[in-house]
């Protein structure tokens, strides 16, 4: 049984933030090719996967399959890079050698990084196409590849949400009802503090404190629910500190240190080892957590995030297949329909689902495939559907590193009882918007 892989190096991708900057290097740009289209001429393609040995050979028995259907086209399928952490520095010295790839992974974060080098294509008019079917991927896919708004420089490569995760065993010997997709979070804070157990070393829900994206990322449903933003319309302030900010942390707050019900984690990986254990009822998480849940025999159910006013908002990690230009018109073009053809739903099926991942796109949650996976791992579909209400994208701005630093470090703080949520939260505004800036 294959595990579920949500990234190229079997971890959460949405926890990953570039540190890296692409440099953007006017008037040192690609050697012109093809000015006209003939897609019957010869075509070499270079093509970065960002993925381990096992997933990079797959990719590359499909690549063959493409270059048996169209023979005039070549492909050179590598990872790219000895991690996919190193891809954004080897395409940045790849933008200065003009030795960079026609098609590379990347993480989302990278993605207004990337549009800035100049070096990506533009496919908006190809992908309104009818035949893309465009709208069958998530909303937070589709504007992680667009992500000023201005250029559609990709196609989505790998999606995840995060659901509430439960303990069925603990819930049912509590004899409360399991969570389900009416639940809201005053619901999910009065079961947290009737799970807890202190003699038990029992907690009702966990939360990492160790100031990372796992920190960070966790708390945007909070924020988008109440109705606030991260980021300013023109996303150059930060605007985490409004009262839908301090509503959201005061709230987390109130559990961890009033109702003693959530369990601190420091290290970001001790959480889902307990979960399994038995030793916390509920936690929020994706699709890599199943594989360790089925291996440690874990009782569990899924279910969307609890709900403010009816919104049941999640957060995503979604990744890219970006596309560079070498201004020659027939790699442009073969480049595009490379991925169009890898991203679609049969193809997808035989990539993104074969190895575990959430599918890209809604049609495939009827496939046989992912019924097979379903049955691997229950409640993966569950997870799926859940991409419905990944409606915003995680900011893929140069500075999101910084104001995830900012504000991880201030919830963190807050939930050991070090702080005033809105004083907290406005100290790391002042430091988001430094990073922003910088």
């Amino acid at each position: 049984m294959t595990p579920p892989r949500i990234t190229a190096l079997f971890r959460p991708l949405a926890l990953v933030v570039a540190t890296a900057a692409v440099v953007a290097l006017a008037g040192c740009g690609a050697q012109q090719g093809a000015t006209t289209l003939d897609k019957k001429a010869d075509v070499s393609l270079t093509w970065w996967t960002g993925q381990d040995a096992e997933a990079n050979d797959i990719l590359k028995e499909l690549a063959a399959e493409f270059e048996s259907d169209h023979p005039n086209v070549s492909i050179d399928v590598s990872p790219g890079a000895s991690s996919t952490d190193q891809l954004l520095q080897k395409l940045s010295a790849g933008f200065a050698g003009n030795t960079y790839p026609d098609i590379s992974y990347a993480f989302g974060s990278w993605a207004s990084e990337l549009e800035s080098s100049n070096r990506t294509l533009d496919i908006t008019d190809q992908v309104s196409e009818p035949d893309v079917k465009w709208d069958e991927f998530s909303a937070a896919a589709r504007a992680t590849v667009r992500p000023t708004g201005d250029k559609t420089i990709g196609f989505p490569a790998i999606v995840d949400n995060i659901s509430l995760i439960y303990n069925t065993a603990l819930f049912d010997d509590a004899g409360l009802a399991h969570p389900d997709e009416n639940w809201t979070w005053d619901d999910f804070r009065e079961a947290a503090a009737a799970l807890t157990d202190a003699s038990k070393n029992q907690y009702g829900y966990a939360y990492s404190v160790s100031g990372s994206e796992d920190t960070t990322w966790q708390f945007w449903p909070h924020l988008w629910q109440n109705g606030g933003a991260i980021l300013s319309d023109d996303s150059a302030e930060a605007t985490f500190n409004s009262q839908a900010g301090v509503d959201a942390l005061t709230k987390l707050r109130d559990m961890a240190i009033d109702d003693k019900s959530v369990y601190l984690d420091q290290t970001d990986t001790k959480y889902g080892e307990l979960f399994a254990a038995g030793s916390i009822a509920m936690i929020t998480s994706g699709p890599w957590q199943l594989y360790d849940l089925n291996t440690a025999g874990t009782p569990y159910g899924v279910t969307i995030l609890p709900g403010t006013d009816g919104d049941h908002q999640t957060v995503s990690g979604p990744d890219i297949w970006a596309l560079f230009d070498h201004k020659d018109k027939n790699r442009e073009y073969w480049s595009y329909e490379l991925i169009k053809w890898l991203t679609s739903s049969d193809q997808d099926q035989r990539w993104n689902v074969a190895i575990g991942n959430l599918p890209l796109r809604t049609s495939e949650l009827t496939s046989d495939a992912f019924a097979e996976q379903v049955a691997n791992y229950p409640f993966l579909d569950v997870m799926a559907e859940n991409g419905d209400n990944a409606k915003q994208a995680r900011p893929t701005v140069s500075g999101y590193n910084g104001l995830s630093e900012a504000i991880g470090s201030a919830i963190s703080h807050v939930l050991q009882g070090d702080g005033d949520p809105q004083e907290a939260l406005d100290a790391a505004v002042v430091e988001a918007n430094e990073a922003l800036n910088d």
